[in-house]
């Protein structure tokens, strides 16, 4: 059986098996004895459901970076993958919640729910705090996982399990707790963030900037080395735009027409994106390619991400349309015009495309989704300056606070892998195993 048939069987038996399982939670919903316990049942079972689908965009995430960069550093973005699914479920469950979702404070919650004390899996409607506890944890591994792309090839594994431990309770809760745990950003603006435009995408983007500037370029064979394996990155993106189902329709909370909403406006969004990217990678280049393709279809999903419950059918397809022209840009600008080496384009692509997403939702926004707070062009200001707002305060945050972690690291331990090391890779070097025999 060749490679790529093992990989689609793989894909195949992923879809089949979330089908069945969202086939066996709707029969278990509409199974009550009212019509109020079978919807409380749905929603519980969908976001269950979601939660999965969120939890598979980590490994896809390791297949895209994976198949991009040289075969000699497979192993280690995989490695690196499952640090980040350890080190911030253990964070997240011990303390990161109960920084980000209890007290009111400003900048950040208490430790009242520490090691999920008081937290608890039942609940008389709607989902339980507990269920919403494991929906958010899949949010931080998702956005630990992201910030892997900038810096691959260059950092050593040990300095990154120190650094998602401490960046995971110093600029991820906070960033958590400012926009959906009423902290500074829900306090003091108008914000929207349906799904984690700026605390997932923007604070992931300038994260990964931030150890970029810090660890430096790769040597330039390495930096100049081409994707080693294709159909192993659209895997992965088949992943993370099949897990973005959940990301995007599960966020709010509910089984309900808000998540049809969600998940069509994000579908939308997504190939207007990658439509938008291949027809101006053809005027400028003069071809397609599949690499083009699926980070346009990425860029289509991170655009809409801050409002895809809250914009309709024509608004999320100029969403995704410019998200598309806009990364594609970007991505050509930062490797062409300056010395910061993004090896994977996070910034580019998760970072401009959080950014436009959360300006998008400042114009676009339909107060009829909403609860009455409109965007821009339908005549209200306010929101429009809160996006704004959010997304300076979090560029600027994320960064100065992970430029200073990794910085202090190095202090007390080696962060940056040598050149020699580097040209001979970190699969051998740090794991002494090739992906490929």
């Amino acid at each position: 059986m060749t490679t790529m048939k093992r990989y689609m069987l793989l894909l195949a038996a992923i879809v089949a098996l979330t089908v069945l399982a969202i086939s066996m939670a709707g029969a278990q919903a509409v199974s009550g004895e009212s019509a109020e316990a079978a919807e409380d049942t749905g929603s519980i079972s969908w976001i269950l459901v979601c939660s999965a689908l969120v939890f598979i965009m980590v490994p896809g995430v390791a297949f895209f970076y994976g198949g991009m960069l040289r075969k000699q550093s497979m192993s280690s973005i995989i490695t690196q993958t499952l640090i980040a699914i350890g080190v911030m479920t253990i964070s997240w469950i011990s303390v990161g919640y109960s920084l980000s979702f209890s007290g009111d404070g400003a900048i950040i919650g208490n430790l009242d729910h520490i090691f999920m004390e008081g937290v608890s899996e039942n609940s008389i409607s709607g989902i339980s705090e507990m269920q919403f506890a494991v929906f958010q944890c899949m949010f931080a591994m998702i956005t630990a996982g992201i910030v892997l792309g900038a810096c691959a090839e260059r950092i050593r594994y040990t300095a990154m399990i120190w650094f998602l431990a401490i960046w995971s309770v110093l600029v991820y809760a906070p960033m958590a707790h400012w926009v959906w745990g009423g902290g500074l950003f829900d306090k003091y603006l108008t914000v929207l963030d349906f799904a984690g435009g700026t605390v997932v995408h923007i604070c992931a983007g300038i994260t990964g900037i931030a150890l970029v500037m810090f660890a430096g370029r790769r040597s330039e064979r390495v930096r100049n080395s081409r994707a080693h394996n294709i159909p192993l990155s659209f895997l992965g993106c088949a992943l993370l735009w099949f897990g973005w189902i959940g990301f995007n329709g599960g966020s709010g909370l509910a089984a309900d027409g808000v998540a049809v909403r969600a998940i069509l406006m994000t579908m939308l969004s997504a190939a207007c994106g990658m439509m938008a990217w291949m027809a101006v990678q053809y005027m400028v280049v003069g071809r397609v390619g599949v690499l083009g393709m699926i980070a346009g279809s990425i860029a289509g999903l991170v655009g809409i991400t801050p409002g895809a419950a809250y914009v309709g059918v024509w608004e999320s397809m100029i969403i995704g349309a410019v998200a598309g022209v806009l990364c594609f840009f970007s991505v050509r600008f930062f490797r062409g015009k300056t010395r910061i080496d993004d090896a994977l384009d996070v910034f580019a692509v998760h970072g401009v495309g959080g950014i436009w997403g959360a300006l998008a939702t400042g114009l676009f926004a339909i107060g009829e989704y909403t609860g009455g707070v409109e965007g821009l062009i339908y005549g209200s200001a306010d929101l429009f300056v809160g996006q704004v707002a959010a997304i300076i305060g979090t560029l600027v945050f994320c960064f100065t606070v992970s430029y200073c972690i990794i910085w202090c690291l190095s202090k007390v331990m080696r962060v940056r892998v040598t050149e020699e090391e580097e040209m001979v890779g970190q699969d051998l070097i740090e794991h002494g195993e090739n992906a490929y025999m």
